[in-house]
């Protein structure tokens, strides 16, 4: 009789399989990680001529695309070269003024408020004719805040900042709600009296 011949040992299919799967999934999470980062713009450049949709920030030194007009009175409609500090946020900062004041009543209340706003944004000028444009339903917005206000505590800084978000919420809102986007970072105060 013949002796049975030695079995020759088999490479289990198991190990082949798990790199293959472990590999289909790294390439995934690569890809899925890149399309990510270029849907932000991290990474990858625009297309010549594709503007983003959503206003940017603006670093300082930059030129604003969506810049509003100069004021009158400016050389050929150019802007004054401002020079801008290297401390602080690294985007720069502008403001606008909403040109009338607000007043209204306060909650519960027989006081009154009126107050002067102006609105901060890093974003490009696109926030600032946005602003403009719906100038008309911020008042308003702003206005319900005020009267959703009660006396007590509006005078105090901690009332004042409290206020100041609620205020900046309600302009975001009003941008997110007709544009799509808010952009507004602050508000400021450029007078403040309540009676």
């Amino acid at each position: 009789m013949s002796e049975p011949a030695a079995a020759t040992p088999v490479k289990p299919k198991r190990s082949v399989m798990k790199l293959a799967v472990i590999g289909v999934v790294m390439i995934g999470i690569g890809a899925g990680g890149a399309y990510g980062l270029s849907t932000a713009g991290i990474i990858g450049a625009r297309a010549p001529g594709k503007v983003a949709h959503n206003p940017q920030f603006v670093r300082k030194g930059e030129a604003d695309p969506y810049a509003p007009p100069a004021a009158e009175g400016g050389e050929g409609g150019e802007e004054a070269e401002e020079e801008e500090g290297s401390g602080g946020s690294e985007y720069r900062i502008a403001y606008y003024s909403f040109a009338e004041e607000f007043t209204s009543n306060l909650k519960e209340s027989d006081g009154l408020v009126q107050l002067s706003l102006a609105a901060s944004t890093r974003r490009d000028g696109r926030v600032l004719r946005r602003l403009a444009r719906h100038e008309l339903a911020i008042r308003s917005a702003v206005l319900v805040v005020l009267a959703d206000t009660p006396e007590p505590g509006i005078d105090t800084v901690e009332g004042k900042a409290r206020l100041q978000k609620r205020l900046t919420a309600a302009i975001n809102d009003v941008l997110t709600r007709n544009e799509g986007f808010g952009g507004v970072d602050a508000v400021y105060f450029k007078s403040f009296l309540v009676q």
